[in-house]
């Protein structure tokens, strides 16, 4: 079996091994007991985005105090360890779950261990187990102030260029086949890497956004995911041009107007006009003389379903631009160039 090492997995692992060996040695200095689960709340902390970790950070703080007061009444009940445990844990899930905060519940775990073993609930005790669970937290927090947010900005402004060279070739392979020339054979394919790649891109964008504290920066997810609905288009629009046997007269306008659409293809470009102009071609479709026998009516139907579908990929750019404020456009359409 092949293992496949990336530089994000090389990095996290990294910081993971760093910040729960400072949590560690942090609460081994300070003379705590059960040091070692400093660690682990640290390495369950850093898995998470700077925006993440201090939402987590905050609610382990809550729930601790609700994990001890839990604690404190389960434990005195006359069952056995294990049984007592198990009501523990089936309250700490209630409340972490109700609270909308599952992520607390690793950690609230561990903590009741230490008092089922000790059953110590003095101030003493209590104010142990809170510091490694400070500990731990201000470690990942501060090992997570450390991202490549230039290299990650850096990357989806390239991955950007690159999603548009493929939508690009990928229309340049629409109008091909709409002049009935000959085309790349694997089309499909190249459909298919497109959406599997911006799939991808979502996530890195999301990733990217949760580790700054930047303003606007969802505009990369939101471009991501507008050209992820611009490739489910073109999908619908590779099954309806293979439907055509016999392309009619009207396809060569068609591919004229998909060659005007790939030079503005670029995310600053505005799409009304050629939204206006698409919508008087789809009019004079449905106002043209009515098809004289069955064949000239099926293309005539597939050919509305064309142009509707080169409407909605259209549609889904205007609807990311009207949403831009000026602020998004200086600071992206500028920098980005």
């Amino acid at each position: 079996m092949r293992i496949c090492i990336d530089k994000k997995t090389f990095v996290i692992s990294l910081k993971i091994a760093l910040g729960s060996s400072i949590a560690i040695l942090l609460s081994e200095t300070l003379g705590l007991m059960n040091a070692t689960s400093a660690g682990t709340i640290a390495l369950l902390t850093i898995v998470t985005t700077k925006w993440e970790t201090i939402q987590l950070s905050v609610a382990r703080v809550i729930t601790y105090v609700g994990a001890v007061a839990i604690a404190y009444v389960v434990y005195q009940l006359p069952f056995t360890w294990w049984v007592l445990y198990g009501i523990y844990i089936f309250l700490i899930v209630l409340l972490s779950i109700g609270l909308k905060w599952r992520n607390t519940i690793s950690v609230n775990s561990v903590i009741g261990i230490h008092f089922l073993t000790t059953r110590d609930f003095s101030v003493g005790f209590i104010w142990n187990e809170f510091q490694l669970v400070l500990i731990g937290i201000v470690v990942a927090f501060v090992i997570n102030l450390f991202q490549h947010n230039r290299y990650h900005q850096n990357r989806l402004v390239s991955k950007k260029k690159e999603t548009e060279a493929n939508l690009q070739m990928i229309l340049g392979e629409l109008g091909r086949y709409l002049r009935h020339q000959e085309r790349k054979e694997d089309v499909w394919a190249d459909i298919s890497h497109l959406e599997n790649t911006l799939k991808n891109l979502v996530l890195d964008a999301s990733e990217y956004e949760g580790n700054t504290f930047h303003k606007h920066t969802g505009y990369y997810m939101d471009y991501f995911e507008m050209r992820l609905e611009q490739c489910n288009v073109l999908e619908d629009l590779h099954l309806e041009v293979n439907k055509i046997r016999e392309m009619p007269v009207e396809a060569a306008i068609i591919a004229d107007f998909v060659d005007e659409l790939i030079d503005n293809i670029t995310e600053g470009n505005s799409p009304d006009e050629l939204i206006e102009r698409l919508e008087e071609m789809i009019l004079k479709v449905k106002t043209a003389s009515l098809p004289k026998n069955h064949e000239e009516l099926e293309k005539r139907a597939i050919l509305y379903h064309v142009l509707a579908e080169l409407e909605a990929f259209l549609w889904h750019k205007k609807r990311f631009v009207d949403k831009l404020d000026d602020q998004r456009r200086n600071i992206y359409w500028n920098k980005d160039k």
